[in-house]
């Protein structure tokens, strides 16, 4: 599959599921998250992370991939900002994004790797999850398309999950051992039953391909090696386990909420350590004044 066709399932995934509401204000995507009221407080800080490394103030503020906006905390980062610049490449997004936050919003569909604006626009720069979306070859290009637009004397926040990391790949193990138990028991019963997996429809077949959407995920060497040459970076924590993990783990009769903020503890007291080896690092980048 080649860049363009890929971005084009990315689109299609956002515009016909992700940004698709089940109820009001939540989206579809959403389930990727954990939102048990065991995790809230500890998503909630984490979410608020990301506040902290950028200005507190300007004309703009560029949500590189902004999506709808969805959670509450995500409102907070352009507080103290005139205009909040959504960019994204779904339609839907940009239009529930509008619903949100009316005019103090700027709505532009864009290519995050191609951006359409000048050097030096905006105050601050925030982009979540977003460029993991694009083909690996173009990461280089969106991360120095982030820095560009950004003022001398601006920062800028990006989160993106890592492929490989030490610390989040030990804490999955047991996850993925039972997942592969699943299939394998599940195939085996199958087998006994003499049951034959019926072939999907081409319909069938293309909106499976829309339950996921595209993602190409590496470790922080990685992103030292191709993008740290090109401008300063700081790698922080900006959480150190995923959903599947939260979900796994966490319970409230297991003390869920207490272990959950002695994690934050450790995340706050190491952050350079979690944000190398955890599941989402948080980027931090400035520009000189």
């Amino acid at each position: 599959m080649n860049d363009v066709n890929l971005k084009s399932q990315v689109r299609a995934f956002y515009d016909r599921v992700g940004w698709q509401q089940v109820t009001e204000g939540l989206y579809q995507n959403a389930k990727y998250e954990d939102l048990r009221p065991v995790s809230r407080e500890y998503i909630h800080r984490c979410h608020l992370r990301v506040k902290r490394h950028l200005p507190a103030g300007g004309k703009y503020l560029l949500d590189a991939g902004s999506g709808p906006i969805q959670y509450p905390e995500y409102l907070t980062y352009s507080a103290g900002y005139r205009f909040r610049i959504c960019a994204d490449i779904s339609i839907v997004a940009l239009q529930e994004a509008r619903q949100r936050i009316g005019e103090h919003g700027l709505f532009v569909v864009v290519d995050v790797a191609n951006l359409p604006f000048k050097a030096d626009a905006v105050d601050g720069v925030v982009s979540l999850h977003t460029i993991h979306h694009l083909p690996r070859e173009e990461h280089p290009r969106a991360y120095n398309e982030l820095y560009r637009v950004l003022k001398p004397g601006g920062s800028g926040v990006a989160v993106n999950g890592w492929g490989l990391a030490r610390f989040s790949y030990g804490v999955n193990f047991p996850i993925r051992v039972k997942k592969r138990l699943k299939r394998w028991i599940g195939g085996l019963a199958r087998r006994i039953a003499g049951k034959q997996a019926s072939q999907k429809s081409g319909r069938a077949a293309a909106q499976a391909e829309l339950k996921v959407a595209y993602t190409d995920k590496y470790d922080y060497r990685w992103l030292l090696t191709h993008v740290g040459g090109l401008f300063p970076l700081e790698i922080r924590v900006w959480r150190s386990v995923n959903t599947s993990a939260l979900r796994f783990y966490i319970h409230t009769w297991l003390g869920g909420r207490w272990v959950l903020r002695g994690l934050f503890w450790l995340e706050e007291r190491f952050p350079h350590f979690f944000g190398k080896h955890g599941a989402y690092p948080l980027l931090i980048f400035k520009k000189s004044a």
